[in-house]
């Protein structure tokens, strides 16, 4: 039994196509691609030290805005690879639909990187006036990996920008993958 990969399956869906719908796959995959990345480098973010003996770890999933974070970049990656399976017209109900879920996306993901990005600055400057002091000289590779997941999340909400201005500008073109 033979399997298609998926190049082959984006490239029947692009062949003979405007340039601009293979622009919206493009913009699509690329999108989905850093969304997934981002979430793997925050989801496989952690440090161990030793403090006076004492083992202490520093994980994403103990920052409940990094777990936003993995969760909505996981998310909108899944979706946004499965918008590419939706079939739709232009003027279509599913062509609206598959608008709205990209705007809803694009939201969480704005959400998530702020918030991502709000927590890393407090662990790397910490907040005086508060009393909270900065960790990130204590766990350096757990907040280079933040730093990394961080700067893909930001590749993430410009790539889907992008597409959203492509999808509402070119309705047409972007919305009949």
């Amino acid at each position: 039994m033979h399997t298609q990969l998926p190049i082959n399956q984006i490239t029947k869906m692009v062949k003979g196509k405007s340039p601009r719908r293979i622009v919206a796959v493009v913009l699509r995959l690329a999108a989905a691609a850093a969304a997934a990345v981002a979430a793997v480098i925050m989801a496989t973010s952690h440090q161990t030290i030793v403090i006076f003996g004492v083992e202490v770890p520093a994980k994403f999933r103990y920052t409940p805005s990094l777990v936003f974070f993995v969760a909505g970049n996981a998310a909108v990656s899944a979706c946004t690879m499965l918008v590419l399976l939706v079939p739709a017209a232009a003027a279509s109900l599913a062509a609206r639909l598959v608008l709205m879920v990209d705007v809803a996306l694009g939201m969480v993901l704005a959400g998530a990187v702020a918030s991502a990005g709000a927590i890393s600055d407090l662990g790397k400057n910490g907040n005086s006036h508060a009393g909270w002091m900065p960790i990130c000289h204590r766990v350096p590779v757990f907040c280079d990996r933040v730093k990394a997941a961080l700067i893909a999340g930001f590749v993430t909400v410009v790539l889907y920008f992008l597409l959203l201005i492509h999808s509402i500008l070119l309705p047409s073109v972007s919305m009949n993958i």
